[in-house]
C-alpha cells in the first residue's frame, strides 16, 4: 500500500431540515392546531481511528466531503430524520488543523476513537413551539441550520515507542526486518526506503514494543533536501531515538550530523532519551571497534550486526529499559 501522510479536504456538514407550519385537520375535530413537526439534524462528518490503516491516502482523492442533510418535520408533531453522518476512517496518529487559521482541531490515538471535524445544522422547530394565548394559530416555523463548513489539513504521526534515526544505508530497514516480522523494501542503493515502516518487536517473555524505520535524512534535510525532512515529524511521537551509524563511516561526524538536523527541526527532539547502535559490524573483523566511542551527551553506544544477529539481543533489552524508563519518568 502506498504510504501518505498528509491529505487537505473540504468538509461540509448536512443542513438541519425546516420545521412544518401545518395545523391539524380532522373530521369530527372542531378545533385544529398548529402540529408541525421540527426539522431533523443535519449529519456531523466525523473521524473515526482505524488501527488497521497505516495511511491517509484514500482522503487524498476525496476533495469534497458532505454529510447528509436533516429531513423537514411534518404533520402530527412528527420530526425530520437527522442527516447520515459522514464517517471518514484514518490511522491512528492523526492530526487534524484548520486550513484557513492554523487551529488544532484534534487527534486520533485510539482504536474507535470519534473526532467531529465540522457539526451538521439544527432542525429548525416546527410552528407548534410557537402557539400561545394570544397567537393560537402561528403561521411560522424556523428554518434550519446549515452545517459547518471548512477546508481541514490531516497529518498523520507515526505512533511508535522507538524511532530509527540514520543516514540512507545505515542499516534500519533491515534491523526492522530482523527485530520484527516487518517486511520493509531493502536494496544496496540509498533511499531504499521511501515511507515509514512499524514493526512490531517482541520478547520470549510477551514483552512488545513498536519500532518505526523513517525514511534516510541527509544533511540539510531541515531545509527541504532529500526525503527525511517529508517525515521528520513521525520522531516527534517516539518516546525514544534509535541512532544508526554503519562502522565504515565517520561515526562521530555522522551521529552528530544527525543531532544536527533534528535540532535545526525541532530543538525538543534532543531531549528525547537516545541509544546508538553502530551497524554492520559483520565487516570488521572480530566484530570490533577500533576505539572506544565517547560522546558529549554520554549515550549508549552498542556495535550490532542485523545480518549476524551479533549485538540485536543486547540492543533490544537497552531499548526496553530505556522505553520503561520513559514512561517512568512521564508518570511522575
Amino acid at each position: 500500500m502506498r504510504f501518505a501522510d498528509y491529505a487537505k479536504i473540504y468538509v461540509t456538514a448536512g443542513r438541519g431540515g425546516d420545521g412544518s407550519a401545518h395545523f391539524r385537520r380532522e373530521k369530527y375535530v372542531p378545533k385544529g392546531g398548529p402540529d408541525g413537526g421540527d426539522g431533523g439534524k443535519g449529519g456531523d462528518v466525523v473521524l473515526v481511528g482505524n488501527e488497521q490503516l497505516n495511511t491517509i491516502l484514500d482522503l487524498r482523492y476525496r476533495k469534497y466531503v458532505k454529510a447528509g442533510n436533516g429531513e423537514n418535520g411534518a404533520k402530527s408533531k412528527s420530526s425530520g430524520a437527522s442527516g447520515e453522518d459522514e464517517i471518514l476512517e484514518v490511522p491512528l496518529g492523526t492530526v487534524v488543523f484548520d486550513a484557513e487559521t492554523k487551529e488544532r482541531l484534534g487527534e486520533i490515538t485510539d482504536h474507535e476513537e470519534k473526532l467531529v471535524i465540522a457539526k451538521g445544522g439544527k432542525g429548525g422547530l416546527g410552528n407548534w413551539h410557537f402557539r400561545s394565548s394570544t397567537n393560537q394559530t402561528p403561521q411560522h416555523a424556523q428554518e434550519g441550520k446549515p452545517g459547518e463548513e471548512r477546508t481541514v489539513e490531516l497529518e498523520l504521526k507515526l505512533i511508535a515507542e522507538v524511532g530509527l534515526v540514520g543516514f540512507p544505508n545505515a542499516g534500519k530497514s533491515t534491523l526492522l526486518s530482523a527485530l520484527s516480522h516487518a517486511k520493509p523494501k531493502i536494496a544496496d542503493y540509498p533511499f531504499t526506503t521511501l515511507e515509514p515502516n512499524l514493526g512490531v518487536v517482541k520478547f520470549e517473555d510477551f514483552r512488545s514494543f513498536v519500532m518505526a524505520d523513517i525514511p534516510g535524512i541527509i544533511e540539510e534535510a531541515h531545509e527541504g533536501k532529500g526525503l527525511g525532512i517529508q517525515f521528520l515529524r513521525h520522531i516527534e511521537r517516539n518516546n525514544v531515538l534509535l541512532f544508526m551509524v554503519s562502522v565504515m563511516t565517520d561515526i562521530k561526524y555522522e551521529y552528530e550530523a544527525l543531532l544536527n538536523e533534528l535540532k535545526s527541526y525541532r530543538k525538543d527532539l534532543l531531549d528525547k532519551p537516545r541509544i546508538l547502535a553502530v551497524t554492520k559490524m559483520d565487516l570488521k573483523q572480530g566484530f570490533e571497534l577500533e576505539e572506544e566511542l565517547h560522546f558529549d551527551d554520554e549515550i549508549p553506544v552498542i556495535p550490532i550486526s542485523s545480518a549476524t544477529g551479533h549485538g540485536v539481543d543486547e540492543l533490544r533489552e537497552k531499548l526496553w529499559e530505556y522505553i520503561q524508563h520513559g514512561k517512568e519518568k512521564e508518570e511522575t
